[in-house]
This record gives C-alpha cells, structure tokens and sequence, in this order.
C-alpha cells in the first residue's frame, strides 16, 4: 500500500477536533490523587498528547479534519503544537492570537517575543532566545529567567504565582512559552503588560517589553450554590464559572477552621457524562472573619459546553496539622498529632561517632495498608524528620519552610524493623553535607509533619444546577 492509499484509509476514520484536543488537555491538568500519583498521571498523560502530536506531524498522516484545523491555523499555531498547548492552537484556529515581533539584545543576548494570548484566567507569552544564552551559568539546554511583570520586583509580584515554564531547543536557540495566571479579581478586556527580564541563565541585561494582551468579553453563569461540611468544618461556595473563547475558568470561596487546609477541586462531570479538569488555583482574596478564614480561588478548567444543565463537583481536602516537636534530652517520648489521631513512639535515641540513630514505630495507622503504601510511607520517612538546633527553630517561616542552613538536618537512611508494625529506624549522619554545628542531643529538638503521612480526604461532591446562558 503506498503513502496515498495509506492517507485516504486513514481519512476514513472519524477523529472529532474536539475530541482530540481534550485528550491533550487532560493530559496537562493535574489528577486526582494525591502528590505522588498525580505527578505520574500527567507525565503519562503529556507522553500521550506529545506521541499523539508526533504522529501527526512527523508522519504527515492527518485525519482531515485535524487537516483541516491545520491547514486553517495561522503559522504562530505552529509553536503552540510544539508545546502541546490545545488551548494556543485552538485560539490559532480562530485567529484568536496576538502575534509579536518585538525583538532586543542586551550584552550579546538577544530575546523575542513572538505572541500572546489571553483567554478566560490563562495569559499565555512565547518568545525566543539565542544561542548566546549558552555563555551563561546554566548547563547546556537549561534556560532560566529571571523576570517579573509590571512594575513588580522579587518574588512578591502576583503575576509569578501559578506561572509555568516551557523550553524547547531550537536550532539557532531556544523558543519559549510563559502560562501566567491572571492575579486579579476582574478582567480588563484590553491592556498593555510590562515584562522586565532582569536576566538570563545569570545573565544581566533588563529586557524590557511592553506586550498587548486582550480578549473578547468572557461570558459569566453566576451560581452562588453553598455545600457545608461540619465534620470537616468547612464551607465550599460554588461562585460563578467563567467562559472564553477556547477554556473556562471556575470561582469558588472556601470558609475552613484550620487556615492551611488545601481543599482542590479536581473534576465536575456534566449530566450528560462529560469529565471536566481543573488546574491550579489562583488566590484572589482571602481574610480571617469570625466564622474562619475565607478564600476566594479562580481555577481554569476545560472549556464549558454551553448545552449542559447542571454539573456536579468532586473535591477533596488536606488536612494541615501543626508539627510536632520535642526536645531530645530524652531517650524515649511520644510525639502525637492533633488533628489526625496519630502518634509516634520513639524507643531510643543512640549516637554512634558521627551517626544519630533513633528508634520508632507508629501508632493510630489504618488498618490494612497495602505494601504499596508502606513502601511509599517507609520512602517518606527519609525526608520528613527533620532535627534542628533549638535556637533556630524559631527562623523557620511557616509559608516556606526552609531549614536553615548549618543548624538543621533533614535527611535521614531509613532502616525498616518490622513494616506490619511500622518499626523502623532512621540514621542521622551528623557530619554529611547538612549538618548542625557544636551539635548536641540537649540542644536539638525533632520536628515531624504527620499530615504528610495521611492522603487526601474525599468530600462529598456538590450538585448544582446552571443558569440558562444568555445568548
């Protein structure tokens, strides 16, 4: 069979646009479960789109009516299939993209912008760099800059929060895309972004550009449908979803007890069985009232058939319980959580020359743990006991939890005892590269996070019905 007859077998075989493009869409949105298993269903899922997309391109065999879509998106569509961005290439189909020729070299680096879009909470910016950033600090094939939008600086600029990098080798250089969350609570339908890169791969150089970013009017169902969860002692409000072009993005306001609860809602599914995917959220407000701390969040989601009539929501929550701490001028003690009903049993405490072995088993686990579990539990454990000299502890910011450095040590071997009655043994190596200076076991204290032990709770998934969308 040659290329022609292979093309017009393939041409017979139906393949909805739509269809395709929500594949590579769940792809890149985070799944359900968990850190760990979510991380490895969206590396599975972007294998998909991107093998997906290889075929298309690669082998010129397109169903025609990807053909179509192709043939019909403008060329800066090109790079939006390079990065497997659905949503760029569907905006490209409908001339939805704001192409970009703004171009500047500072100390021998040139930097290109290339286009923007912006559609429903999402603004996307793509560019170039040449192969001039190579001089840098970085190894070769790493880009990194350092860049903040508007007139921000550091890392308390809101257009930094939630924002992704993707690189991509090109021949003369690296092409590049931003996804930024927009940070604010309203739209500006057109308006002018400043970008300044402050540097590259360490180089210095203060790129500045101006960029025009618009979108047609979003279309707005307002819901207000509120689910209360007393045992959780939680609130979850259903505000409102918002629809663009080519995604939709949902708002919603969590009222909790417990401040550093992280309650995400990973999926709605329609009445007619159409799965719906979230992202991350962007916080737009949040205050501390007398009924707990409100959080208004905007999400992105897959784009909203506007057919549908009513959607329910599935969520969970993490619950975030205070570490644990004790001074270890004992040989055995009991570190117990607040809030999950666990404790941990330390036996003994030995130090051998340059070792710290301390002895412990877990009380107050579910029953029945699967060995996958223990052997992601037993995995964990070499990270999150974390010894650190009493007068530092206090230099510990609770929204970025960084050890510091010299005064603590958060890396330990696990040695397992007996895994059914999860008694293992961890090994301090008190002179490896974190250590704690003029250590001494009266002066350090073992601090223990149990809510990373305990997975996501399930909440009861909240059905609503929609509002008729006015045409």
């Amino acid at each position: 069979m040659d290329n022609k007859q292979i093309r017009t077998a393939i041409d017979q075989i139906a393949v909805p646009k739509d269809k395709v493009f929500d594949a590579i869409n769940k792809g890149l949105n985070k799944t359900e479960h968990g850190a760990k298993v979510r991380k490895k269903k969206v590396l599975a899922g972007v294998a998909t789109a991107a093998a997906l997309l290889g075929i298309t391109i690669a082998s010129g065999f397109v169903h025609p009516t990807m053909n179509k879509v192709l043939a019909n998106t403008p060329l800066i569509g090109g790079i939006f299939q390079q990065f497997n961005d659905s949503t760029g290439m569907e905006l490209a189909n409908q001339n939805a993209v704001t192409e970009l020729n703004q171009s500047l070299t500072k100390n021998g680096v040139t930097v290109k912008l290339t286009s923007a879009y912006f559609d429903g909470s999402m603004v996307s910016i793509t560019g170039f760099v040449d192969k001039d950033v190579e001089k840098g600090g970085n190894e070769k094939g790493e880009v990194s800059f350092d860049v903040n939008f508007e007139h921000y600086k550091g890392d308390q600029d809101p257009w930094l929060q939630g924002k992704s990098n993707n690189i991509q080798k090109v021949e003369e250089g690296y092409n590049f895309q931003w996804k930024i969350q927009y940070p604010y609570k309203s739209f500006k339908e057109n308006s002018t972004l400043p970008i300044t890169i402050h540097n590259i791969n360490g180089i210095k150089g203060e790129w500045k550009f101006n960029i025009p970013i618009k979108q047609e009017k979003n279309r707005t169902l307002v819901i207000n449908h509120e689910q209360e969860y007393p045992d959780d002692e939680v609130k979850i409000r259903i505000k409102e979803i918002v629809t663009a072009k080519a995604s939709s993005s949902l708002i919603y306001e969590t009222v909790q007890k417990y401040e550093n609860d992280d309650i995400h809602i990973f999926k709605a599914i329609d009445e007619k069985g159409k799965v719906y995917r979230f992202g991350n959220g962007t916080t737009l407000e949040e205050s501390k009232l007398e009924d707990g701390y409100h959080r208004t969040i905007r999400t992105d989601m897959t784009h909203l058939n506007s057919t549908i009539t009513s959607l329910t929501f599935y969520q969970t929550i993490n619950v975030a319980d205070p570490k644990a701490e004790q001074l270890l001028d004992k040989k055995s003690f009991t570190l117990s959580s607040k809030r999950l009903g666990l404790s941990l049993q330390v036996n003994d405490i030995t130090q051998k020359g340059n070792n710290l072995i301390i002895d412990y088993q877990f009380t107050g686990l579910p029953k029945g743990l699967s060995k996958h579990q223990l052997d992601l539990f037993e995995n964990n454990l070499q990270y999150e006991l974390l010894l650190v000299d009493k007068d530092y502890i206090g230099e510990i910011d609770p929204k970025n939890p960084v050890p510091p450095e010299n005064h603590s040590i958060s890396l330990n071997k696990v040695k397992t005892i007996d895994k059914k009655m999860a008694h293992f043994q961890s090994t301090f190596d008190l002179k490896g590269e974190e250590k704690i200076k003029n250590f001494k076991l009266n002066n350090t204290i073992l601090q223990f996070d149990f809510s990373s032990f305990v997975p996501a709770k399930e909440l009861q998934p909240i059905a609503v019905e929609l509002p008729v969308e006015k045409k």
